[in-house]
């Protein structure tokens, strides 16, 4: 199993990549793209017991892909699947 993961974060933040392939206990998982995307905005609450300095809450959004890779098909380069025909 193939696992495609895109990650939109906000400018200035970074994630711990370590952190996010935990989450995929099997399967190969692929190089994680990360692009500019996400939301930050003030909610009002801080848990100092969490590491908050302010009341920023991160919204990371996820695009997450799975496929397989079929050697028998290496002929035929990339290959896109319609789930309609059984695949």
């Amino acid at each position: 199993m193939l696992i495609h993961v895109k990650l939109g974060i906000p400018d200035g933040l970074t994630v711990n990549l370590d952190k996010v392939a935990m989450v995929f206990p099997y399967g190969k998982l692929l190089p994680v793209e990360i692009v500019t995307g996400g939301l930050t905005y003030g909610c009002g609450r801080v848990v100092p017991e969490l590491g908050d300095n302010d009341d920023t809450a991160v919204i990371v959004c996820a695009a997450v892909s799975i496929g397989y890779h079929d050697s028998t098909l290496e002929s035929e380069g990339h290959r896109v699947w319609d789930t309609r025909d059984g695949h």
